[in-house]
């Protein structure tokens, strides 16, 4: 039938055909379209708020964040490439950003943070967001903690994530991996001196 309605109808009763044809294809297409907005419909509606889990890597979601070479030049004091080393630390929270990390320390001022950046988790900021501290935009040392491996020449990196019920999202450990190459490359830091959690 498709055949005969593309070519040109002789006479008025096959161009009646070829319309009631044309008509029930549109209504069939129209008919699976509706079914398939309320299915779709019913399938948001019972999901509510909850976006599906971060288990897949989203790639638009990782290039809508800032640049991270952006993030290590931008708003820095006059540094004389004193760091030689990269500590990368899991906060022990499943949630957090600059500002809650302070106020679980205790301090007054996100910017008296004891890192010089956060890797967030999308619970308190975006997923793999990178957050500068104060201690990074003066170029300032952290207060040193008890591990053998911390230096004062250490850019230290949080990442938020408690490790144990909670592992980094893949977009924090892709957004921190690539915060770790560009602070190697712009100070020249060895891999040697470049120290990840055990559950890395």
């Amino acid at each position: 039938m498709t055949s005969q309605c593309r070519r040109k109808s002789r006479n008025k009763k096959e161009s009646m055909e070829c319309d009631m044809f044309s008509q029930s294809r549109n209504i069939k297409v129209l008919i699976v379209a509706m079914i398939s907005i309320i299915i779709g419909g019913a399938i948001l509606k019972t999901m509510g708020n909850n976006p599906p889990s971060a288990g897949t890597f989203s790639l638009s979601q990782y290039y809508y964040l800032a640049p991270v070479e952006k993030i290590v030049s931008s708003n820095i004091a006059r540094t004389d490439d004193k760091w030689d080393a990269v500590e990368i630390v899991y906060s022990g929270t499943r949630a957090g950003n600059i500002r809650q990390l302070a106020s679980l320390s205790g301090l007054n001022s996100p910017e008296d943070v004891n890192y010089h950046f956060v890797v967030c988790n999308g619970l308190g900021a975006e997923d793999g967001q990178i957050q500068t501290t104060g201690k990074w935009t003066r170029q300032w040392p952290v207060v040193l903690g008890k591990t053998s491996s911390d230096t004062k020449q250490a850019i230290h990196i949080c990442v938020i994530t408690d490790s144990k019920v909670m592992p980094p999202t893949q977009i924090q450990l892709k957004r921190t991996e690539a915060l770790v190459e560009a602070l190697s490359r712009k100070f020249s830091i060895y891999p040697e001196k470049i120290h990840y959690p055990k559950t890395w």
